[in-house]
């Protein structure tokens, strides 16, 4: 289910589409339904704060080029709704002549500093070609309005025109923060783009609202980041039919935890038990735990001893010793589905142990590795860094494995090269043993027959509303997180 808040688009294709969508309307059309689009979102915000546009202080901070313009004939559309609209003009030579002229017109002023009263700024300095931190003066007047106060006491409200200033679009690599625009409201227009979702650039973003500008028919290019809905997470749901069985359903093996580490294991169980499979089997040193928490998992010491599964579960708990090393060769060599986690990443990172590599090049059966980003550096060689996107799909790419990269904003990434994000993270699951829920519940969607880059975003979508529902009672554990599961897989699962 494609939509145009699920999609994001670089920029290069961005440009292509507005090219195109150009040559079929009169000209300056899109500025115009871009700037009638922002002075909507910005006299919304002023009416929810404050009652009402008249009366209220704009402040415009206007750069060079079709940005600029944008903010200017937003400004004239607040101007003539009796707001009192002042702009500061970053480059005054290069400032957009018939939006300058249009502001003019109903009222508006050009100052040289920012006033003392703001009640809303927008960030009209750079959009979605620009490169770098904020230079002078864009830098000095964003960090004057935070001196300054609106006519309620509070600080301005933010709204960012396209993106926020001192952002990379492509990417959400934010270069100095210091430097950069912190949006409460960015207003794009025609499509969402990478620095929306992800990269530090999204926790600058603030409420994104998209305004519809007439480009979707025309964003022909691969997009570079898909966003699950809802309705998407639960059409791919695996579901019983009336002729299922336990073993139809799928059976999902386990191989985490130790005699130590009872806790990855009953975590892990848990999590698959919310997800959509018939069996789960449990194989490893807790296995007398599993069997007293869990009567309905048949378990054993060893992996070698589980019987028939349909994906495996390595790493959470299972330590890096002898047999544990044991324990994840007999799942890489099994022919089905595997989840390698935890441990297993770090046994996969050892050099002294080369026949790792040599079975994962073996494999044919879908692998997904869940690695936080301290895992990532330790399996790639290398921190993801700012473009975590490219990062993660580079290391896709080389392990011909679907990538799941744990953050506030985890990414998703296969090795054809498709890039999903999760929109239901927190930092509520910033705990101890959280990934373990996520583990099991994701074996479980591959053992029921689900593609790996969906097993992938479906459970980290689901593990993060139950992480947002966990956290609705209070301070957030591993185990408030797997209890939470249950129920909101039934509400996903309603809207199919």
């Amino acid at each position: 289910m494609s939509t145009p808040m699920n999609l994001a688009y670089r920029v290069a294709d961005v440009r292509s589409a507005e090219r195109a969508l150009m040559a079929t309307v009169p000209p300056g059309t899109l500025m115009a339904r871009a700037a009638t689009g922002l002075a909507r979102r910005c006299a919304i915000a002023l009416q929810d704060r404050f009652g009402g546009v008249y009366g209220r202080h704009v402040l415009l901070l206007v750069g060079a080029g079709d940005n600029g313009g944008d903010t200017l004939y937003a400004g004239a559309h607040l101007a003539r709704r009796g707001a009192v609209v002042r702009a500061m003009l970053m480059d005054p030579d290069r400032a957009h002549e018939a939006g300058l002229a249009a502001f003019h017109a109903e009222g508006g002023r050009v100052v040289s500093s920012v006033p003392s009263i703001v009640d809303i700024a927008v960030d009209g300095v750079v959009g979605i070609g620009g490169h770098g931190p904020l230079r002078a003066p864009a830098d000095k007047a964003v960090k004057s309005i935070s001196g300054v106060r609106a006519t309620d006491g509070g600080r301005p409200t933010i709204v960012a025109v396209d993106l926020p200033s001192g952002v990379e679009a492509d990417t959400g690599v934010v270069t100095d923060e210091a430097k950069a625009v912190r949006a409460d409201i960015t207003v794009t227009f025609g499509c969402l783009k990478p620095a929306h979702l992800v990269g530090a650039a999204a926790t600058l973003a603030g409420l994104v609202d998209l305004v519809d500008i007439g480009l979707q028919p025309y964003l022909n290019g691969t997009p570079a980041l898909r966003v699950p809905t809802a309705e998407e997470i639960a059409s791919w749901w695996p579901r019983p039919h009336a002729e299922s069985d336990k073993y139809t359903r799928g059976v999902v093996g386990l191989a985490t935890g130790s005699k130590d580490t009872t806790g990855a294991a009953l975590l892990g169980v848990s999590g698959a038990s919310a997800g959509p499979t018939g069996m789960i089997r449990y194989a490893g040193g807790a296995a007398p735990y599993v069997r007293d928490a869990h009567p309905a998992v048949l378990v054993s010491d060893r992996v070698a001893d589980a019987g028939r599964v349909q994906a495996w579960v390595c790493g959470s708990g299972l330590g890096t010793d002898g047999r544990a090393r044991a324990e994840l060769r007999g799942v890489l060599a099994a022919k089905v589905p595997v989840v390698l986690d935890a441990d297993a990443l770090t046994m996969l990172a050892d050099v002294s142990t080369p026949d790792f590599a040599d079975l994962l090049r073996a494999r044919h059966a879908p692998l997904v590795i869940t690695p936080h980003d301290r895992e990532f550096a330790r399996v790639a060689g290398a921190a993801p860094g700012g473009d975590r996107v490219e990062s993660a799909l580079g290391l896709a790419a080389k392990m011909r494995a679907t990538v799941l990269l744990k953050g506030d904003r985890t990414v998703v990434t296969s090795p054809d090269g498709t890039a999903w994000v999760n929109p239901t993270g927190t930092p509520a699951l910033a705990t101890g043993g959280t990934g373990d829920v996520l583990a099991g519940l994701l074996g479980s969607l591959l053992a029921a027959g689900l593609a790996a880059d969906r097993a992938a975003i479906a459970a980290a979508y689901v593990h993060g509303l139950a992480g947002r529902a966990a956290a609705r009672h209070g301070p957030v554990t591993a185990v408030d997180v797997a209890a939470a599961l249950p129920g909101v897989v039934a509400d996903v699962l309603d809207l199919g």
